[in-house]
């Protein structure tokens, strides 16, 4: 696991701290590697346990790095059931505030379905960084503003 922290953005308030993973059979793991740098030159602080961590290793770090963020990618058709996975186990953990977004091959039809469950962004290849980068800011404040309020 590693992680990388960004440059400070002069704000008295911790960086956005972002998992991101790369579960399953899937090993392509360069576009994880684009988005760990891109996060890191936003400011952004990211956790990247390596290659196939299960759903509980992933909800797991989640929880113990107190992540705002946890993104995934997958390219290999297990995105439903991978994302099923760990949206259960973070509502079973009491971390259900901790934001899940998607990217990788996700066909257009199950972009709803994985929006019901609470997946946002579902980005494909192709997508500009700063759209990624954007969501993860958006999807960071509510979670904080949730666990202020909490």
């Amino acid at each position: 696991m590693f992680m990388a922290s960004g440059k400070s953005r002069g704000s008295s308030e911790r960086p956005i701290r972002v998992l991101l993973a790369k579960p399953a059979i899937d090993g392509h793991d360069r576009g994880v590697y684009v988005l760990a740098r891109a996060f890191r030159d936003a400011g952004m602080e990211v956790i990247y346990p390596g290659l196939l961590p299960t759903p509980e290793q992933i909800v797991d770090i989640a929880i113990d790095e107190d992540v705002d963020v946890i993104a995934i990618s997958l390219l290999n058709g297990s995105h439903m059931t991978i994302f099923k996975k760990v949206m259960e186990l973070l509502r079973a953990r009491h971390a259900g505030d901790v934001a899940v977004i998607g990217g990788g091959i996700i066909p257009p039809r199950d972009r709803p379905r994985l929006e019901r469950m609470g997946v946002t962004g579902n980005y494909g290849p192709g997508t500009p960084l700063e759209t990624i980068i954007t969501h993860v800011r958006e999807r960071a404040a509510e979670v904080r503003r949730r666990r202020r309020v909490a």
